[in-house]
C-alpha cells in the first residue's frame, strides 16, 4: 500500500525544503529497498502488511540569463513508511510502489523537456505539468493495489512488476534528472 508525498517547491528554494537527506532514499537502480529501510511507526488501525511513502520533490525556476531549469528526485521517505509483516515478496511490492515513483519522475522530466517555454506562462505551466503528472501517478499507484489486492493476487503482482519494469525501460532516457 502506498501513501505518497508530493512536495511541490517553489522556485529557487530546492535545498532548503527538501527532508533531511538521512530521513530519505533517492531512487536508484543499483539500490532496492530493504526492510531496515522502514523507519515508521505502523498504523495499528490499517491491516495493511507494509506501508511505502514515496514521492516526487520538485523545484523549477526561470531567469532571462539561465532560462527554464528545474530540479527532480524520486525520494522514498524512511520515516513515514512503515512495516508490520516482514516477508520478501511484500517488500518486492513496496519496492514496485517506489519503482511507479521513479516512472513519474521520469515522465515528469520528460514532459518539462517537451516543454515549450513561455516567459509569461513558466510560473502557471510548471506546477500544472507537475499537478498533471501527480495525479496520474496517484491513479496508476491505485491501479496497483486496487489489481494486486496489495500483492495478494500473486498473478496480477507478478504482471505488474514486468509492467513497472516495462515502463522503467521505456523512460529510461529521461533518467537524468538526478
Amino acid at each position: 500500500m502506498i501513501r505518497w508525498i508530493a512536495l511541490l517547491l517553489l522556485p529557487l528554494c530546492w535545498p532548503a525544503r527538501l527532508p533531511k537527506e538521512d530521513d530519505t532514499i533517492r531512487w536508484s537502480a543499483s539500490r532496492r529497498l530493504v526492510w531496515n529501510d522502514f523507519k515508521g511507526k505502523p498504523d495499528g488501525t490499517r491491516d495493511d502488511a507494509a506501508l511505502t511513502s514515496s514521492g516526487i520533490g520538485f523545484g523549477y525556476s526561470y531567469s532571462d540569463r539561465d532560462g527554464f531549469t528545474w530540479h527532480i528526485a524520486g525520494l522514498f521517505d524512511k520515516e513515514k513508511s512503515w512495516v508490520k509483516m516482514k516477508d520478501d515478496y511484500i517488500l518486492a511490492h513496496e519496492q514496485g510502489h517506489f519503482d511507479i515513483t521513479e516512472i513519474f519522475a521520469r515522465r515528469l522530466n520528460k514532459e518539462l523537456k517537451e516543454y515549450k517555454v513561455s516567459k509569461d506562462r513558466v510560473q502557471k505551466d510548471a506546477p500544472a505539468i507537475y499537478q498533471a503528472i501527480m495525479k496520474e501517478q496517484f491513479e496508476m499507484e491505485n491501479r496497483y493495489d486496487d489489481e494486486t489486492d496489495n500483492s495478494r493476487k500473486k498473478d496480477k503482482q507478478a504482471a505488474w512488476l514486468e509492467k513497472i519494469r516495462n515502463e522503467l525501460n521505456g523512460l529510461e532516457r529521461y533518467a537524468d534528472y538526478k
